[in-house]
């Protein structure tokens, strides 16, 4: 198993950073560090002015220190491993088991880009990048890390059906605006691997992550339904909100002015009516094939 894996030895759907991508946020980080060196080290020099060679010297050894070598080390850090090239890229830095990394994996990470970078002008960690299978340079190694594309195709998406009407009408009032993209992701790459996975496994994963849904919604999970089916059932209608939002048309004028907003027979009116009085009991069927029949609304003849 060459990939990056989990605890449960599930593999992960990272895909490392090409060469070509990681050389590009490396020279942008670099443009920006030395762009802030330059212009500390000016207003350094001019505030010990009055002080001698050897103390000079010292302090700029210090902004040495604190800037091109500490600065990407501490952004690093704050940033779970996304600097500003990494982030115009589109990648990240993770640990090998796809965690975000800490303070010691971003100082060790630091102190070898100093050498492999910095010092080499980036030839040892071309030549180890292209050596690795995984295309990690020497500081990777020894951080126990990878850079990874965070921005993943649509094509890998993984197609949800529609769940059961009884079980739509269970998440369709939730509120997913607490729901950071990073679990959504999670829960993709889950629904798109399931079957591969162990039951055991792949039961335990949903649980983990039917939680955390419900933790971030603040409405626990249905009791008596699988965890499984709840992540499909939620992520297939945030797939179908963020669709409706795509397709809303605005009413015209004239819509707009009828009492009640009702639009006639404005198949886009209807619509509208029926997400906002949806049909009471388990008779979803017909509600919508009745128009406006169990709503509890009666249009105007």
């Amino acid at each position: 198993m060459s990939g990056p894996v989990t605890g449960e030895a599930v593999a992960l759907e990272l895909r490392p950073a090409k060469l070509l991508s990681r050389g590009v946020a490396v020279l942008i980080d670099l443009v920006v560090t030395w762009l802030v060196f330059l212009l500390v080290m000016v207003g350094v020099l001019v505030a010990t002015g009055s002080l001698d060679e050897a103390a000079v010297a010292a302090v700029s050894v210090a902004v040495f220190l604190l800037v091109p070598v500490g600065g990407p080390i501490a952004v690093e850090t704050l940033s779970h491993g996304r600097s500003l090239g990494k982030w115009a890229c589109g990648l990240r830095v993770v640990r090998e088991d796809g965690g975000p990394v800490r303070f010691r994996h971003a100082l060790v990470r630091g102190a070898m880009a100093v050498v492999e970078i910095l010092l080499t002008v980036g030839v040892v960690a071309c030549v180890a990048s292209l050596v690795s299978e995984r295309g990690r340079r020497v500081g990777d190694v020894f951080a126990g890390t990878l850079v990874v594309r965070e921005r993943i195709p649509v094509a890998r998406v993984p197609e949800l059906a529609a769940p059961e009407p009884w079980l739509a009408r269970q998440v369709n009032g939730l509120d997913l605006s607490s729901v950071p993209d990073s679990l959504w992701l999670a829960v993709r790459q889950y629904l798109g691997r399931a079957r591969q996975l162990d039951a055991q496994v792949a039961a335990a994963m949903a649980g983990r992550l039917a939680e955390e849904l419900a933790v971030r919604t603040g409405v626990p999970v249905p009791a008596g339904v699988p965890a499984g089916s709840y992540l499909a059932a939620v992520a297939y209608e945030r797939r179908e909100r963020e669709r409706r939002k795509a397709e809303a048309v605005p009413l015209s004028g004239a819509e707009a002015e009828v009492p009640g907003g009702w639009a006639g027979a404005v198949p886009e009116a209807r619509d509208v009516g029926e997400e906002i009085f949806p049909p009471e009991g388990g008779g979803g069927g017909e509600g919508r094939s009745g128009g406006q029949a169990g709503t509890g609304f009666v249009p105007p003849v």
